[in-house]
């Protein structure tokens, strides 16, 4: 395996200090405040999947052209959606598997011809044991993503009905965010049928939610949601993205000490 943990050094020290000092961080990443995914987590937390085995996610999207000739950096390595985009689902995923402890990938520049990726596959190993697919484009029509499917940004045509995450247990699956489950009422085999179902989730704003959780921290009535140890986490594995697709090896991402 390939490892490293160079390009996370800066925020390393930025977790150290603050925890020496005993000052809060709160990071932004607003789907941990989504009560779709609190819900979801809690139901694999009670265990209705039974043992998590394999995770497939997509966000799939077309970016207009404006998008890049509004900010031409885009075009260029480190503006493409592995480090814009990406970020935020390996962060969705590790909050509803788990630690990722090593990640391959594939990259593909061939749609728009950019120096920087367009495309990507990815597999992604727990430390649990569970083992995930991420596919990943900014140039594909598709509906197959979070802002599109999960209808929480009214700025994003929402595509009701549809997932873009399924998380598959010995027991049992979920898709997110229709939060459809099927799952086996006796002895799991194939021959079996499944019990469908839908997990109820009372919907709200996970940006507003955030704001209001950020005020509570800056007053000292509550720890950080996604603390800067966590968020680094969340930024070493999306790095090891990119370097496995540059260099075609499998990358550790074990925490650096």
């Amino acid at each position: 395996m390939a490892g490293g943990c160079g390009d996370v050094d800066g925020g390393l020290s930025i977790v150290r200090a603050a925890e020496s000092a005993g000052v809060p961080i709160l990071v932004g990443h607003h789907r941990r405040h989504s009560p779709i995914l609190a819900e979801a987590r809690a139901v694999i937390d009670a265990g209705t999947l039974g043992r998590l085995v394999a995770v497939a996610g997509t966000a799939l999207y077309r970016k207009p052209d404006d998008y890049f000739d509004d900010a031409p950096w885009r075009r260029a390595p480190g503006g493409g959606p592995i480090l814009i985009n990406l970020i935020h689902e390996i962060d969705d995923l590790r909050l509803l598997c788990g630690d990722i402890v090593a990640v391959q990938a594939m990259t593909s520049s061939a749609t728009r011809g950019f120096p920087v990726e367009d495309t990507a596959a990815v597999t992604l190993a727990f430390a649990s044991g569970a083992l995930g697919t991420f596919l990943l484009s900014d140039a594909a029509a598709s509906t197959r993503s979070w802002e599109q499917t999960s209808g929480e940004n009214a700025a994003y045509a929402h595509a009701a009905g549809q997932d873009c995450y399924h998380v598959a247990g010995t027991r049992g699956s979920l898709s997110i965010p229709t939060m459809r489950t099927t799952t086996y009422a006796g002895e799991p085999s194939w021959f079996a049928p499944f019990e469908s179902g839908i997990v109820d989730v009372r919907r709200a704003d996970p940006l507003a939610r955030q704001l209001a959780h950020f005020i509570a921290v800056a007053r000292g009535a509550a720890t950080p949601l996604v603390s800067a140890r966590s968020a680094l986490e969340t930024l070493r594995v999306t790095l090891a993205v990119d370097r496995a697709a540059r260099t075609g090896t499998l990358v550790a991402t074990e925490p650096c000490s």
